[in-house]
């Protein structure tokens, strides 16, 4: 149930800072091309540390520990981005 759970919840929070993004890049200025620029460099190091885990074991034994780490990976991830963009549309 906690993988289910935590799939859901990534899900819901990555399509918020879908829409955080989106709002950036309407107006498209020399804070969205930052914006951008470290959003892709974010989504290719997570995927970098995501397959050196599964390399080297650390997503575990099993196909559900896989997933529910990779989900927990993903998911700290997009916590930290909904958050910075929540204050940077706060100020």
């Amino acid at each position: 149930m906690t993988l289910l759970r935590d799939s859901w919840l990534l899900t819901a929070e990555a399509s918020m800072v879908m829409a955080m993004r989106m709002a950036i890049f309407i107006v498209w200025d020399a804070k969205a091309q930052k914006e951008a620029d470290l959003m892709v460099a974010e989504k290719i190091g997570a995927a970098l540390e995501l397959q050196f885990r599964a390399m080297t074991g650390g997503l575990g034994t099993t196909p559900y520990a896989a997933m529910t780490k990779s989900v927990a990976h993903y998911r700290r991830a997009v916590t930290a981005n909904r958050k910075r963009l929540s204050r940077r549309t706060a100020s």
